[in-house]
């Protein structure tokens, strides 16, 4: 009686880097699909810039200086020492500036702000001027304590 010897010890090894391989896959897969799911939620930065000086203890001026995006700039927001500030309309010898084609404001605008503050020459003013774009989006362009 002939007995014929099976060589299975290949086996266990093939079948266990088989499926090491297909967990790597299977695991690189759903890592990209997460990273790459929450990439588009995060939304572009705008490239808009402002310089701010406070010329008395009554007014704050905000000196628009345009950017990359200043064409879809709708609108600035202010706040001084976390309250509401608007802009004037002409004070402390500066008229905000009209509109223009490329933009809301002209490259170099001063806007005049105030709202129911009366700071010192000694304390200072926390500023934070907001900017409203034509996607809905909005973001802090300068915040200084001056």
């Amino acid at each position: 009686m002939a007995f014929t010897r099976k060589n299975e010890e290949a086996v266990s090894p093939v079948i266990g880097v088989i499926l090491m391989v297909a967990i790597t896959v299977i695991l690189a897969a759903v890592i990209a699909a997460f990273v790459f799911g929450m990439a588009g939620n995060i939304q572009k930065t705008k490239v808009v810039a402002a310089t701010l000086s406070r010329p008395n203890s009554s007014y704050v001026i905000v000196t628009y200086q345009g950017g990359q995006d200043a064409a879809s700039l709708q609108g600035l927001g202010f706040t001084v020492n976390g309250a509401n500030a608007t802009a004037q309309s002409s004070s402390a010898g500066v008229s905000p500036t009209s509109a223009t084609t490329t933009g809301i404001f002209a490259t170099g605008s001063s806007i005049p702000i105030g709202a129911s503050f009366t700071l010192t020459a000694s304390s200072n003013a926390n500023v934070e001027v907001l900017g409203m774009f034509s996607d809905g989006s909005s973001q802090v362009i300068v915040q200084n304590t001056i």
